[in-house]
């Protein structure tokens, strides 16, 4: 079993591909779309939630998603055309740190997503080269809410705590405009998601051939969040704005 297969069954029930729950996700969406008719792009996708999301809410907004992943895309397409979404979003299979697109964007996404950049700075500065004057940046990205042990670092990468986070953000060029810190709920509520989806798929298809893979997949992750990062890592969601170079 592939890990995109194995990602899709883990967000079976939790289609947002972060800790944050559905009021968090619509808040962060209405203070980042610009305005009705804003044109939006998501730098890997996955599913395209946030798109969809975004179109659902503003009748006049446009999309494009960029991912690696043709599953994921089948999967956003699939409920694009069951949403009568078709004629407002296009999905692109690419790698999102180097796509390229022939206008701007006046919001650009990447939540959850920075592994496909190299991290959080090249992120923002792959999302500065898509964005239209006046726009702004939705990312979302971990750090560490309180010190690690080294195995959470060997699983997580070497995050910065959040003030160091948000102050590298603003050396970069950004100003934070709103943003949301997820809550202990919220960072529960999507690994039990994860855990529990992939492990209940695994158990209702005990035939498949992935299915003893995929239970070993929910078991390795949820031991590793529980013993590994649970009490150390933190997830932060902002809306950024270019700051003017006068106000540097």
């Amino acid at each position: 079993m592939k890990r995109e297969q194995i990602s899709q069954l883990a967000h079976a029930d939790h289609p947002i591909a972060a800790p944050l729950d559905d009021d968090a996700v619509r808040r962060l969406l209405d203070r980042a779309v610009p305005h009705a008719g804003a044109r939006v792009l998501d730098l890997g996708c996955g599913g395209a939630e946030w798109l969809l999301r975004a179109l659902a809410a503003y009748p006049r907004l446009r999309a494009e998603g960029v991912d690696v992943s043709q599953r994921a895309l089948a999967h956003a397409r699939e409920r694009v055309n069951s949403l009568g979404l078709e004629e407002r979003l296009v999905l692109h299979h690419e790698d999102a740190a180097g796509f390229t697109a022939p206008h701007s964007f006046d919001l650009v996404i990447s939540v959850g997503a920075t592994h496909a950049f190299g991290g959080l700075s090249a992120t923002l500065a792959a999302a500065r080269k898509h964005l239209a004057p006046g726009g702004r940046v939705l990312v979302g990205d971990g750090y560490w809410e309180r010190a690690p042990g080294p195995d959470a670092v060997e699983m997580l990468g070497d995050l910065d705590d959040l003030p160091t986070t948000v102050d590298r953000i603003v050396a970069d060029g950004w100003t934070p405009v709103h943003g949301h810190i997820s809550t202990r709920h919220e960072l529960d509520a999507y690994e039990w998601a994860w855990t529990g989806s992939l492990a209940a798929w695994a158990l209702d298809h005990s035939g498949d051939p992935g299915s003893a893979q995929a239970l070993e997949a929910a078991t390795t992750h949820r031991d590793e969040w529980l013993r590994g990062y649970r009490d150390s890592f933190g997830f932060v969601t902002l809306v950024l704005r270019p700051t003017p170079a006068a106000l540097s």
